[in-house]
């Protein structure tokens, strides 16, 4: 699929796992690991965020303990389709701790692997037709 991307919301110096898979099924593999220092999120100082905007899908991999992190899911689930598939990796206690945050979302109790991945594909793929 030609200009479809996933979006890894990821902490600084991580790559996103099993990249090559998505990229096999034919999604490109876009990262955001933040802005710079105490900058803000261009997508919560109202610049938006075109990585965001156009993505396909987004793996969130940031810590929801941070407001600035809970605050930018909020904003994808507010402001970006509503039926883009967003995957949220989070611990089960914070799965139960931010339940309401988390509503309306898959949420990933562990690492995304192969299988989550190709769902999310199918659900991309399902969505652009």
């Amino acid at each position: 699929m030609v200009d479809s991307y996933v979006l890894f919301d990821i902490p600084a110096d991580e790559t996103p796992r099993d990249k090559h898979f998505l990229e096999q099924l034919g999604h490109r593999v876009m990262v955001c690991n933040g802005p710079p220092g105490r900058t803000l999120c261009p997508i919560l100082s109202g610049e938006g965020c075109e990585l965001a905007a156009n993505a396909h899908g987004i793996v969130f991999e940031l810590d929801l303990d941070r407001p600035q992190h809970r605050s930018i899911l909020q904003k994808y689930k507010s402001s970006l389709k509503s039926d883009l598939p967003i995957r949220v990796v989070v611990s089960r206690e914070k799965a139960v701790q931010y339940e309401e945050l988390l509503s309306g979302i898959r949420v990933l109790d562990h690492p995304p692997v192969a299988g989550d991945l190709d769902a999310l594909a199918a659900e991309i793929e399902a969505a652009d037709i």
